[in-house]
């Protein structure tokens, strides 16, 4: 299979970057400016300097004193400075997190290619912590490394550490285990959840500071908070969040951004064969006692599952069993989606807007088993509060509650597939209905290139290569193949694993061009 045709530079940014310009000074952090929303960036004025700053790359400049600020002339509009020098920020986005660290440099080059001086980035609080009090800065989450590499490259860096990131992540960026103290209010300075916040800026703060413009780094802005106009909960929030930094030796000029707008605020501050597939055998829910820590009387929803460490399930799917020897009206609160079977056979869907289902009659006593996939929180507005997963609440049959569960984990990460590993397979017959897992190996050539994964034949379900997740596919579209990259692939064999929820499909195809 061939490598997809590279893009010039000049069509290719339009994949990767936004265009990031910082329209307004907030009222809160600095100095008001007359005309202030007219304050543009790029304007031409008559007089100009003998030298063009904004073309300083961070090697470059060796002496520092006076970082990133505004100033007005009286007779022009209000203008970025840099050493004093009236600095003009051309930016675009490019996340870390969402590129494989081996593409880091080419997407980098590529963005100054177009003519940005500077990379802004968010900064997952979810991934760089995703268990409670565990933290991780490593391999694509290597942020020094990433900011590191643009100031080699030649561009500037505005750093958007999160709490809240919104940035289409799951709950905005935050990490799913606060969810699991109802009393814990998001994005407040509700206790819990500032000192949540405070030992993440611990952790994170330590590794920005030698990263900031006055200690010969490449960052020039930090931002507070992300969008929090919108949210606007607690007004003591943003104050709390801007001594945080400061007290922590962040100097830079501080960012908030909300909606529309940018804002500033502070004045310190791969060749592939066929794929031969299996699947679990016809006993599948057996199986998954190899997997995953879980009984309790009651339910348990996703976030509260003891385990991680304490700090429970974030993605994923999760199965509750229960032996029931009568049928009736079933009624479950489940989050997002939730197919429920007796033993193997499934009988219906419950969701948010369908919570109740009729059993059955039963001659014989058996297993009740609810499957609820966690679709994605919602990363925006006040619901992320209240964005538990799994089954929230009781579950009851003819309004009798049911007690005394069996709950199975799948969250779907390399630790879940390395137990997944001991489960027996079989081969797979021509199809097969109902949730299971297929297993197959990939060959790729000596130099693995850039694929793209066709499942025409397939249903709804989610694409595993040597752990990694490609993403969730679904027959409805639009989009119809997922990307697979080069460097996530090894010389001949690779692991391959679907989780297919509905009906299977007889292969898998690859193509050097996506359908989108």
């Amino acid at each position: 299979m061939k490598s997809p045709p590279l893009l010039s530079p000049c069509l290719s940014w339009k994949r990767m970057a936004g265009i990031f310009f910082l329209p307004f000074i907030s009222s809160g952090f600095a100095p008001r400016f007359k005309q202030e929303e007219n304050f543009m960036l790029g304007r031409a004025h008559p007089s100009q300097p003998r030298f063009n700053w904004s073309h300083l790359t961070p090697l470059e400049l060796k002496n520092r004193s006076v970082g990133l600020g505004t100033e007005s002339t009286g007779r022009g509009k209000p203008h970025f400075t840099l050493e004093g020098h009236k600095f003009l920020i051309f930016g675009g986005s490019i996340h870390y997190f969402r590129v494989p660290r081996e593409y880091w440099r080419d997407r980098l080059l590529k963005l100054k290619a177009c003519g940005f001086n500077t990379v802004t980035t968010y900064v997952p609080w979810n991934l760089h912590e995703p268990e409670r009090g565990k933290f991780d800065f490593s391999g694509n989450l290597d942020l020094e490394a990433f900011v590191l590499m643009a100031a080699e490259i030649g561009l500037w860096v505005i750093l958007r550490p999160g709490r809240y990131i919104c940035s289409e992540m799951d709950l905005g960026g935050l990490p799913s285990w606060l969810l699991q103290d109802p009393r814990l209010l998001l994005r407040t300075t509700n206790k819990s959840f500032i000192e949540a916040v405070e030992k993440y800026f611990d952790h994170l703060i330590p590794r920005v500071i030698p990263l900031q413009y006055r200690q010969a780094g490449p960052v020039i802005a930090v931002q507070v908070e992300n969008e929090y106009g919108s949210f606007n909960k607690d007004k003591t929030y943003m104050p709390y969040l801007h001594k945080a930094l400061l007290r922590r030796g962040i100097v830079e000029l501080l960012l908030t951004s909300d909606g529309e707008k940018h804002v500033l605020s502070g004045h310190t501050k791969g060749v592939l064969a066929a794929i031969n597939l299996q699947k679990l055998h016809q006993d599948t829910f057996n199986q998954l006692h190899k997997v995953q820590p879980v009984r309790s009387r009651q339910p348990v929803n996703m976030e509260n599952l003891p385990i991680n460490n304490g700090s429970g399930q974030s993605y994923g799917l999760v199965l509750y069993e229960k032996s029931i020897c009568s049928g009736g009206r079933l009624r479950a609160h489940a989050h997002d989606v939730a197919q429920v079977f007796l033993d193997e056979t499934m009988i219906g869907i419950l969701n948010e807007n369908n919570k109740d289902l009729h059993i059955p009659e039963l001659r014989d006593c058996r297993y009740l088993r609810i499957l609820v996939e966690n679709q994605g929180r919602v990363n925006f507005s006040w619901q992320i509060q209240n964005e538990q997963k799994g089954i929230t609440g009781s579950v009851s049959i003819n309004n009798s509650s049911l007690e005394g569960f069996t709950i199975y984990s799948l969250e779907m990460k390399m630790s879940f597939f390395e137990r997944l590993r001991s489960a027996t397979w079989k081969p797979v017959p021509d199809s097969h209905q109902g949730p299971a897992f297929y297993c197959g190996t990939l060959k790729a050539g000596p130099s693995p290139k850039d694929t793209f994964l066709s499942l025409l034949n397939w249903n709804y379900g989610f694409v595993f290569i040597n752990g990694r997740n490609l993403g969730r596919y679904w027959n409805i579209g639009p989009q119809k193949t997922l990307y697979l990259p080069g460097v996530w692939l090894h010389p001949e064999d690779n692991e391959v694993i679907l989780f297919e929820k509905m009906m299977s499909g007889s292969d898998i195809k690859s193509t050097d061009k996506p359908t989108l």
